[in-house]
């Protein structure tokens, strides 16, 4: 059988593309995103207009915030980054569950006494809070079931201060699944209709760590990001994963699969902006990953940051590429062209950021193309407009 490579003019942004995705979003193409955090929560529901079919393979491995007390507690990957994603992509319109999206984005109050915490989840437990009481059967019986497991397994002297529900649905599910993310992640995207696929890129509990150019070794995705902690002072050499949480304990992830399968089905696949060693690269670490992108003849798009990212101290928008393009190659017998691995760079035409630009001729002379198109608008400035991001990505497919 023999194989036909075709290319196409691509007019950016593409009228056409964009209103038959816009008309029928459900037909509309599978983008996958490699990411973690909050970075790409505003694309995502932007996203939703325009197809029905994006995927995202987010990590587990953040330590901080509410759910490094979940993973303290059950030794269970990260669920705050998934929990976001889902209700980013969940139907906010009135088709779908309303009422279920405003239970599972509710937190419990941040200044409340532990005993009253602890009253007001035993109602919601019980269905007598008014945030359960109007969600019908038999969504009311799975959700209340999911948190039964959690309350069950709660130690004595878990904080709920600022818990998400959400959360403590997904841990639920974790406990009452014997320990396997899946498929509480399946019935959760069910019960608030998320208009896309959210999967973890692997299930297992295991940490990010780094090594500085300075020698020192930190573990902890939370130390490493700037936001919980002092930013880095010195740049990151090299990140790897642990199992253990103060330790370094190298180990090694295995991307399952199903995953696979997803990254094989992709129309595009980008790697988003957002924190570029702790979402981006970290997803990009389980044995199989780089491989299954590589077998994926679809076109590959990196969109650099424009913020300020601390994990990129000493870090050049020259060098980023190389870095992406090291950990994108690692694993792949004798290496592979760049081209199956990375394509295209969005570049905003009125960029003035140093970590999206780029000197003249550096992405050419690897062979990556330069898509260079109006992608801030002045509400969003200094930062992407999900809008011109998104319609900007559509026309690539």
């Amino acid at each position: 059988m023999s194989k036909l490579v075709l290319s196409r003019d691509v007019q950016i942004p593409d009228p056409l593309r964009i209103g038959r995705y816009r008309r029928s979003p459900e037909f509309g193409p599978r983008i996958l995103f490699f990411s973690g955090g909050s970075a790409l929560n505003e694309i995502s529901r932007t996203l939703k207009a325009y197809t029905h079919n994006s995927i995202h393979l987010v990590t587990p491995f953040d330590s901080g915030g509410s759910s490094a007390k979940l993973r303290r507690a059950f030794a269970m990957p990260s669920i705050g980054d998934l929990r976001s994603r889902l209700m980013a992509l969940a139907d906010e319109a009135i088709t779908g569950h309303p009422e279920v999206y405003k239970l599972f984005g509710y937190r419990l109050p941040a200044n409340a006494a532990p005993a009253e915490l602890t009253a007001q989840l035993d109602d919601i437990v019980a269905g007598k809070n008014p945030l359960v009481e109007n969600i019908s059967n038999p969504m009311r019986r799975l959700i209340r079931s999911q948190l039964e497991h959690f309350r069950d397994a709660m130690p004595d002297d878990f904080d709920l201060r600022g818990a998400s529900i959400g959360n403590l649905i997904l841990a639920g599910g974790f406990i009452g699944n014997h320990q396997h993310l899946e498929p509480t992640i399946f019935l959760f995207s069910k019960l608030v209709n998320v208009l896309g696929t959210v999967r973890a890129v692997v299930n297992t509990n295991l940490h990010l760590g780094a090594e500085l150019e300075d020698g020192s070794c930190i573990i902890g995705q939370h130390r490493l990001t700037g936001k919980e902690t002092a930013p880095l002072s010195s740049p990151i050499n090299k990140v790897f994963l642990s199992s253990d949480a103060e330790q370094k304990v190298l180990t090694q992830a295995v991307l399952r699969k199903k995953n696979r399968k997803l990254i094989s089905q992709a129309d595009i696949i980008c790697y988003p902006p957002g924190s570029f060693y702790t979402s981006l690269i970290g997803n990009l670490m389980p044995k199989g990953v780089t491989t299954a992108i590589a077998a994926n003849g679809c076109p590959k798009v990196y969109v650099p940051n424009l913020g300020t990212d601390p994990e990129q101290i000493g870090l050049s928008a020259e060098a980023a590429v190389e870095t992406l393009l090291d950990h994108l190659r690692t694993g792949i017998e004798n290496g592979a062209p760049i081209d199956k691995s990375l394509n295209f760079v969005l570049i905003d035409k009125n960029n003035k950021t140093p970590m999206a630009k780029f000197q003249k001729g550096f992405l050419k002379d690897i062979g990556v193309q330069t898509v260079e198109t109006a992608l801030v608008s002045k509400k969003s400035a200094p930062f992407y407009d999900p809008e011109l991001l998104v319609t900007t990505l559509l026309s690539l497919t």
